[in-house]
């Protein structure tokens, strides 16, 4: 039985089985790729050149951005080249690579997500308060503390499970390296350390989860207080999109980690799989967009301004060629 010392290289799933699937299922991915990082880009590059923008709402929401650019970005671009080169190899460093990329950005999402139903609380049920308590020292240290936080939080976890001995293969049931499916290649009994790290670790993704269900409830009680159907819509429109965007992630992440063994496949994997790693980064810029109007006029100017001057350097392109000729 081969050793972790003796693989050098890891086998990730196929997407496909016929060379003609092979190519659909890249040019699919290649089309999400890019809805998500056209997306994700014009969110970021909207939050970070319009001033009106620089709110802690809007902060927190280009963190959540860049966070899902690196998430896909992590997972679709090997999936992809396999895809067309018809290959399913991937270097042990790179699984490693892939493990602790994906579980940080996925992790620390989970805590940008946590911080942002903090952002509507006090926003909505300390409105006075919100300038002190999400001034912009206190919004710096809630995303650093997050970003350190997963940083050391998936290093941890990267270490522990590439430490294993692993005794059976090195084919991984997925279609990018993540520790379940490594844990499954480790020798007997020898995944009980990682499987203790999970459940030291645990209450602290409980907690966020908690702390995003208490934060709502308050939330949803204040709404309701307020006599005003204007201000009740107003506060509902800006919580309504992050809401969505938790449950997205919550639901699929919950799927594809909660799932009873008994109903697992390859095939119902690799499903469950692109719905929790590929669906929601791709997603998230369509459902903030479309409940957000500010955010909407910030995009259709960026766009504007970005056509503009394609136009005007095609113009001065030719005439240029006019004056030559």
């Amino acid at each position: 039985m081969p050793n972790s010392s003796s693989i050098s290289q890891f086998l990730l799933l196929a997407l496909a089985d016929t060379r003609q699937l092979q190519l659909l299922h890249f040019w699919l991915l290649l089309g999400i790729y890019l809805a998500a990082l056209l997306g994700n880009g014009l969110i970021s590059t909207a939050v970070a050149c319009h001033h009106r923008l620089h709110t802690p709402m809007y902060f927190f929401l280009l963190n959540l951005a860049l966070l899902d650019l690196g998430c896909i970005s992590t997972t679709l671009p090997k999936a992809m080249a396999n895809a067309l080169w018809d290959n399913r190899h991937i270097s042990y460093s790179g699984c490693a690579a892939q493990v602790f990329f994906f579980l940080f950005l996925f992790s620390a999402e989970y805590c940008i997500l946590t911080i942002m139903s903090y952002d509507r609380y006090v926003a909505i049920c300390k409105p006075l308060h919100y300038g002190t308590l999400m001034d912009r020292r206190s919004c710096a240290t809630m995303t650093a503390a997050a970003w350190g936080t997963m940083i050391l939080y998936s290093l941890l976890h990267t270490a522990n499970t590439f430490s294993l001995p692993l005794c059976h293969g090195n084919a991984v049931d997925q279609f990018f390296c993540e520790i379940p499916q490594i844990l499954k290649l480790s020798c007997s009994k020898s995944y009980l350390k990682e499987f203790g790290l999970i459940v030291f670790c645990v209450p602290l993704e409980l907690g966020c989860f908690v702390f995003i269900v208490v934060s709502y409830v308050q939330i949803f009680r204040a709404v309701l207080k307020m006599p005003s159907e204007q201000g009740r819509h107003k506060a509902f429109s800006t919580c309504l999109p992050h809401l969505a965007v938790v449950s997205l992630f919550l639901s699929t992440g919950m799927v594809a980690y909660l799932k009873p063994l008994s109903i697992s496949s390859p095939s119902l994997q690799l499903v469950v799989s692109f719905l929790y790693s590929v669906v929601p980064p791709a997603v998230n810029p369509l459902i903030y967009s479309m409940r957000n109007q500010e955010l909407r006029d910030a995009l259709w100017k960026l766009v504007n301004k970005c056509v503009s001057k394609a136009v005007s350097c095609l113009s001065f392109s030719k005439n240029c060629n006019a004056d030559f000729n």
